[in-house]
Parts: structure tokens; sequence; C-alpha cells
């Protein structure tokens, strides 16, 4: 049975880090520091579900949001921001959504992380 594939863009590699050590045993997971690869990463490992930090410096998951959009060979590959910025609380216990589209806190316990992940990953 083929895993599933994500692909996670985040500036900080301890976050990249911290995602590959919990994703990993259940999915394949691609990563990259740099959020100018993002584009490009989507279109060659057509991932099943990326997950992209909001706040980056030069290219922001913004940004990414609406490349990705723009490009119609990934646009339905589903996204959801990560984000330090936005708690548990602010987001709500289901997640929440920021400029649209799905957004998990990174401060989320790594089981709550991992449950979203699923839960996007089924829909």
């Amino acid at each position: 049975m083929t895993r599933k594939k994500i692909l996670v863009i985040d500036d900080d590699s301890a976050a990249i880090d911290f995602l590959v050590a919990k994703l990993g045993a259940s999915y394949e997971v691609i990563s990259t520091v740099s959020p100018r690869d993002a584009l490009r990463l989507a279109r060659e490992e057509r991932p099943d579900l990326i997950l992209c930090d909001v706040d980056m410096p030069e290219v922001d998951g913004g940004d990414i949001s609406v490349d990705l959009f723009d490009d119609d060979s990934v646009r339905t590959i589903p996204f959801a921001y990560l984000t330090g910025i936005a708690s548990p609380q602010d987001l709500g216990a289901r997640g929440g959504y920021l400029g649209g589209r799905m957004a998990i806190s990174k401060h989320l316990p790594p089981d709550e992380l991992l449950g979203r992940v699923h839960e996007l990953l089924r829909t």
C-alpha cells in the first residue's frame, strides 16, 4: 500500500524536523525551508496534502497559497496553513481558517496535530 505524501513548507528547520518526526511514521514527508521551491515541489511530487507556514520572510504562506491556487496542475491539492501566530483557542478545537484556507496551530499537542492531518487527508 502506498503511503500518502505530505509537502511541508516552513522556513524553520526545527519545525520541519518536528513535523517529519511526527508525520513520518504514517506518511511520506517531503519538506523545504525555501518557500520559493513550494510550487516546483508541488508540481513534481504531487503530494496528497500541503502544509505551509504562514509567516515566512520574503515569500509568505499567503503568496504560496495564491501561486498554488493559480496553477491548474496543483490547485486541487488540499492545503492548510501551519501557524505559530494563532493559538489552538484562536482557531477552535477543530481548526479554523486564515484567508479562506484551513489553518492548524503549531501549538497543538503532537497527537492533536497528527489527528488534524489525518482528518485533512480523509476529506
